[in-house]
């Protein structure tokens, strides 16, 4: 893990930018002190269907309300 000064990393940033996209992982630093580091975002990965027969649903999930219930979700007291 390599370290820049400020000065430096904004003068090379495209340079640093290609690097960090390409996995390597870069401190920045003001005065020697390490301030930040600039990582790889990683994407986030999504595959439709992977819990597909651990969720189930009960057959009256849509059945309407009962009415203390529509009536407490309009703000009305019995």
């Amino acid at each position: 893990m390599d370290t820049f000064n400020v000065h430096e990393a904004k003068t090379h940033l495209s340079q640093l930018l290609d690097r960090v996209s390409r996995g390597e992982e870069i401190i920045l630093a003001r005065g020697g002190r390490p301030i930040a580091k600039l990582v790889p975002i990683v994407a986030e990965t999504r595959r439709p269907g992977r819990l597909a027969g651990r969720i189930t649903m009960a057959a009256d999930f849509d059945a309407p309300l009962p009415e203390a219930m529509l009536a407490a979700f309009r703000g009305e007291r019995n």
